[in-house]
């Protein structure tokens, strides 16, 4: 077995539902995500690429067949350059670079992209087809933005709760108050805008041709908690999440270069973190937002570390409430968190938030000097993943 590394990323500003990329198709966000990405590496012969491995959540509309290789081909990357897309809902980005480090390990592969991409305001309404011709009683569409639909009778409905109404019971459970999840908030919206403010950003982001979208979009310099306090319950009257503390819908795509460390000297440049430790694990599906918490064991114990290595943490901020969760039961520093910002602020465009999480870990260990990176995603249905990078300069 060898080693995996990350070599590079790039992504597109992530914008708000129905805002500045709404005009954007997600095969062309993901195409801007690969063309961006490859041109930070002149010296890659693209037909040398030996796959490409696409997260895309969603796949009922503009992005269906195939999106990765949809995109692969738009952006001009040699027709002998196979690409493939696979769905773990908001991990599916985050999964393609298992698949991808995975196939580098293990000698098959020496130089794969993955990535993702969503768009959540294109994402189609759809209307079952009947099971006979010609039925007499009307039907309904169903949005396929984001959550369960056109459910299977057979689930039982505690699985089937609403995503959010799913983190409510968390809530209740573990005991989070609205203030604990109203600071977490208030703290990413923070913490994104100085990131961009101070250049964190500049070289993780590629613009969208066509687009006027310098930065990410749902970022709110001015929020703060009092601000997100008078805010209305989204899930339960009663309830303590609302759309400030709970990431938002967004559009965006990710992309990340992953190679053997051989491949450096064929593409001209080094590796910057080593992808260490990979974990995957699954819990009832309405209690997702905690999948990560085994999982992020699991890559810990496959690195062969512990939580007491580990300098820097990003986990998705699917909801502040499913975050503090996380935080609270790996017993982590608060302070390590996604010091740049979260999904809360930055946004949460499903299949490309998985890449976005890598990219933003890897170079914060790289700017930081730190060694040991986690990054971690809760995943509807039930499931968490988590990665283990490490710093190759450190």
């Amino acid at each position: 077995m060898t080693n995996s590394f990350v070599y590079g990323w790039a992504r597109t500003p992530f914008g708000r539902f129905g805002g500045g990329l709404s005009g954007v198709r997600p095969d062309d966000l993901a195409a801007t995500a690969l063309s961006g990405l490859l041109g930070r590496f002149p010296e890659i012969d693209p037909a040398g690429i030996d796959d490409i491995v696409w997260g895309c959540a969603n796949q009922a509309g503009e992005d269906n067949r195939n999106v990765g290789r949809m995109a692969a081909l738009l952006a001009g990357v040699p027709t002998s350059v196979p690409a493939t897309t696979v769905n773990r809902l908001c991990g599916s980005s985050l999964d393609a670079t298992f698949i991808a480090s995975r196939a580098i390990e293990t000698g098959e592969f020496d130089l794969v992209i993955a990535g993702g991409v969503e768009s959540m305001t294109r994402a189609p309404w759809v209307v079952p087809k009947p099971s006979r011709a010609f039925p007499a009683g009307d039907t309904a569409m169903a949005s396929t933005t984001l959550g369960w639909r056109l459910v299977n009778p057979q689930m039982p409905k505690d699985w089937t709760v609403s995503l959010g109404g799913a983190n409510e019971l968390l809530a209740d459970r573990l005991k989070i108050s609205r203030t604990r999840q109203d600071e977490f908030a208030a703290r990413s919206h923070q913490l994104a805008d100085r990131a961009w403010n101070e250049g964190f950003y500049d070289d993780l982001v590629v613009p969208v041709p066509g687009v006027e979208l310098s930065r990410d979009e749902p970022i709110r310099s001015e929020t703060t908690v009092d601000r997100l306090a008078g805010l209305k319950p989204a899930f339960r009257p009663d309830g303590t999440i609302t759309a400030g503390n709970a990431s938002p819908l967004n559009d965006g795509a990710s992309a990340l270069m992953l190679g053997s460390e051989g491949v450096a000297t064929r593409i001209g440049v080094a590796p910057r973190a080593r992808i260490a430790g990979r974990g995957t694990h699954a819990v009832d599906p309405q209690d997702f937002g905690i999948g990560p918490v085994e999982a992020a064991n699991k890559a810990l114990r496959h690195a062969g570390i512990s939580w007491s290595d580990i300098a820097a943490v990003e986990v998705n901020e699917a909801f502040a409430v499913q975050s503090l969760a996380c935080v609270d039961a790996w017993k982590v520093d608060p302070e390590i968190v996604n010091t740049h910002g979260g999904a809360i602020a930055l946004g949460h465009p499903l299949g490309a938030s998985g890449a976005r999480v890598v990219a933003t870990l890897a170079k914060r260990l790289e700017s930081s000097g730190q060694r040991w990176g986690l990054g971690a995603i809760c995943i509807g249905v039930g499931q968490g993943l988590a990665i283990v990078l490490e710093n190759v300069n450190a």
